[in-house]
C-alpha cells in the first residue's frame, strides 16, 4: 500500500518528460518550417548597444565606393514572403487605373457623342405610307433611296430613308398569248417603296 504513492509520483514524472520532449520537438519543427524574418530589438523593447567606430579603419579614399552599410536582403521562403510575391505578380495583370482626369475627359467625350446623336434624332420626322417604285441603278439594282426620297417630296417632305419594300413581276402583254412559249425577257422584278422615314 505504502509503494503505490511512490509509483504515481514516478509515473507522473514521466508524462511530464514526455510532454515536456513533445512540446519542444513541436517548437524545433514549427520554428523550421515557418521561417520569418526576426522583428528588430527595438520592438521588442530591447535596446541595441551603442555601435562603436573602428579606430583601426582607414577612411575610405576618393577613388573607392563607400562601403555599404546595409547587407543585401536575403531571400526568405516564409509563408508571408510568398504571399507577397503573389500579390506583386497579380499586380502586373491588372489594368491600369485612370487618373481621375482621365475619367472625366473620357466621359466628356462620350457625353458629346452621345448628344449629337441625339440631336440627330431630335430632328422631327415622319413616317410615310404610299407605293412608289425604285428606279434601276447603272449596276441592275434597284435604288430604293431614291424612291424613299420620291415618295417623302410626294407628301411634302424633303427626303427620306426607306422602312418596308415590296416587289412585284411585272409582264407584257405576249405572255397572254394562247399557245405561245414565255421567254425570260417577258417579265421583270418591279421593287417599290411602300413606308418611308420623312425629314
Amino acid at each position: 500500500m505504502f509503494d503505490r504513492p511512490g509509483n504515481l509520483i514516478t509515473q507522473s514524472r514521466t508524462q511530464a518528460a514526455t510532454a515536456g520532449a513533445a512540446l519542444l520537438m513541436w517548437m524545433i519543427a514549427a520554428g523550421a518550417g515557418w521561417p520569418q524574418a526576426a522583428p528588430p530589438p527595438s520592438s521588442l523593447g530591447v535596446q541595441e548597444p551603442a555601435q562603436q567606430a573602428a579606430p583601426d579603419r582607414p577612411a575610405a579614399q576618393q577613388g573607392e565606393p563607400a562601403p555599404s552599410s546595409a547587407p543585401a536582403r536575403e531571400e526568405n521562403p516564409g509563408l508571408l514572403n510568398e504571399l507577397g510575391k503573389m500579390f506583386q505578380n497579380s499586380l502586373s495583370i491588372l489594368p491600369t487605373l485612370k487618373s481621375p482626369g482621365e475619367t472625366i475627359d473620357d466621359f466628356n467625350a462620350r457625353a458629346k457623342d452621345t448628344g449629337e446623336t441625339l440631336s440627330r434624332l431630335a430632328k422631327p420626322s415622319s413616317m410615310v405610307a404610299g407605293r412608289m417604285i425604285c428606279p434601276v441603278s447603272a449596276n441592275g439594282a434597284p435604288d430604293c433611296k431614291l424612291g424613299a426620297d420620291k415618295l417623302c417630296q410626294a407628301k411634302g417632305f424633303k427626303a427620306g430613308k426607306s422602312l418596308n419594300t415590296d416587289s412585284a413581276e411585272t409582264c407584257s402583254a405576249k405572255v397572254l398569248i394562247p399557245g405561245r412559249v414565255r421567254k425570260p425577257e417577258d417579265c421583270r422584278t418591279d421593287n417599290y417603296v411602300t413606308s418611308a422615314l420623312c425629314q
